[in-house]
Order: C-alpha cells, then structure tokens, then sequence
C-alpha cells in the first residue's frame, strides 16, 4: 500500500510507536471508557519508563445506530458490516468524528495527555475509496488507499497523542465509513516504515479466548498454522477472524507485535505481560 511518505532507514535505533486501537463496548460504557483513558495518558515504555508515542483509533459503540433508529433511519448489518447509506453517514459522521472523538479527547486533555481528535480527511490523513462488491452494496463504505505518514509524524514529533475516528475520504469531496480494525491496522503497517510498530486491539475481553464464555481460557500466544486449526475447529470465529486477519497483515508488512486482550489492562497489553500475543512462524 502507498503512503504519502517514505523512508529506507533499517530498524536499527527506530523509534517505539504504539497504536492502540479501543473497541465498541468500551466506548458505550462511561465508566470504562473513563478508566481505559486514564490508563492511556499514563502509558510508559516498558523498557525505560518514559513517554511514549501513541495513537489512538477508536470505533464508534451503540451510538450512531441508537440515534439513527431515534430519527427513524432504518440500520442494516451484513457479517457485522454496517451497510452506509447517505442518511446513515450523516449520522455516523456526526457520531464518530463528533462527539465520540471529541469527548475522548476532552478526557485525555483532563488526564494531562495533550491529544488530538481527527478524522481521515483531516491533514488528509486516510484517503479511501468507495468499497466494490460483486454481489453487495456497502453505500459508503470506504477501503483504504493511503495513509499521511508524514502529517502524522510531525504530529507525533511535537508529543501530541492521536485520536482517530473511523471516517474517511476519497479527496473528491465524499467522506466515507471505515471499519475501525482496519484503519489501525493501514496505519500500523503504514507507520512501520518510520517507527517499530506495536499494534494493540484492546476490548471487553481478556484476549482470544478457546471459551468465549471463559475469560480465565485466553490463548496467550496465536500462530499462523495454530490459527488455521483454531478456524478449521470452529474455536474462533465471528467478530474475532477479522480482527486475527487484519494482525497477520500487519505482521506480514512491517509490523514489530501484535496484541489482543481487555482495555483494562492495557498498560500490561504494552509490555506484553497480558492478552493474546499473535505472532509468525
């Protein structure tokens, strides 16, 4: 995938980045939501105890859809993608790159983290295009084609935290919706070309788990071949395959790590100490 900048330094003596990117469930629960950003204004190295650099993209709850059925605008999910139709946008837009992402930087601002609330058209940060299925029409959805490294860097560089919200654009004027997980997995890969990249998926649970219904059954380590099983037993599935899908990509273009497991226990999500680690053979 292009980006808008690039660099051909080695690994050697890169910078840690850390994008974490905080699920649904979390942002519908004001008491959660608070404590999981205290815990990311705090966030230090694991290795030396200093300041990180950090973003942060979130997904959009139970908001956009409560709304939208409040102003009856009917809502429609395929495979647990939302199908984006023009009424639907609007909404979605208002929510994600509105109030969501402004009220999570507002926290972070009261917890002493200097943070910044954008969207994909904003420094043009996500350009995308209009998703094309053979057989389904997703309305605006959006698939991602390049990611602004260079804007979020200099960013980065002046020790401001990054919110981004799921909405993006195709720099013809369209904003689009963009699935979450996605979007942090374009700017994991997108960014390792600058930093060694940790991508964290933090959400309700512990990690993957081999009993949805068990937390203490969490797999702490997940591997191509591992996973294939995991899939062909039916141990996972639904919501979770994109999310291991989207981790293999990121691994397989650059990436340093992969996590997956409770916005809690984020801190510990950092130093690996906790969650489902998804690594290569």
């Amino acid at each position: 995938m292009a980006t808008k900048k690039t660099n051909t330094t080695n690994n050697i003596g890169k910078e840690a980045l850390y994008i974490i990117k905080v699920g649904g469930n979390i942002i519908d629960d004001e008491e959660k939501l608070s404590g999981f950003l205290k815990q990311f204004s705090e966030l230090k190295s694991p290795f030396d105890g200093s300041e990180i650099k950090k973003i942060l993209i979130h997904g959009g709850g139970k908001l956009a859809t409560k709304l939208a059925e409040q102003v009856g605008i009917p809502q429609q999910l395929i495979d647990g993608r939302r199908i984006t139709d023009a009424e639907t946008l609007k909404i979605v837009t208002m929510v994600y790159a509105g109030y969501i992402n402004k009220n999570i930087v507002a926290k972070l601002q009261a917890n002493h983290c200097n943070a910044i609330g954008l969207s994909g058209a904003d420094g043009n940060i996500i350009e995308a295009h209009k998703r094309i299925h053979p057989t389904i029409d997703y309305g605006y959805a959006g698939d991602i084609d390049t990611v602004n490294t260079g804007f979020l860097e200099n960013l980065l560089d002046q020790d401001i935290a990054i919110v981004i919200a799921p909405i993006t654009h195709n720099k013809k004027g369209q904003l689009l919706n963009t699935n979450a997980d996605t979007i942090a997995q374009e700017i994991a890969r997108s960014m390792s070309i600058l930093y060694d990249v940790n991508l964290i998926y933090s959400f309700e649970k512990t990690g993957v788990l081999l009993d949805a219904n068990d937390e203490s059954t969490v797999i702490r380590s997940i591997k191509p071949g591992y996973y294939a099983q995991l899939k062909a037993e039916k141990k996972i599935f639904a919501g979770m395959i994109p999310k291991i899908d989207n981790a293999f990509v990121a691994l397989n273009s650059g990436v340093k790590q992969v996590t997956i497991g409770k916005a809690e226990e984020l801190q510990k999500l950092i130093s690996h100490s906790a969650g489902t680690s998804i690594t290569n053979e």
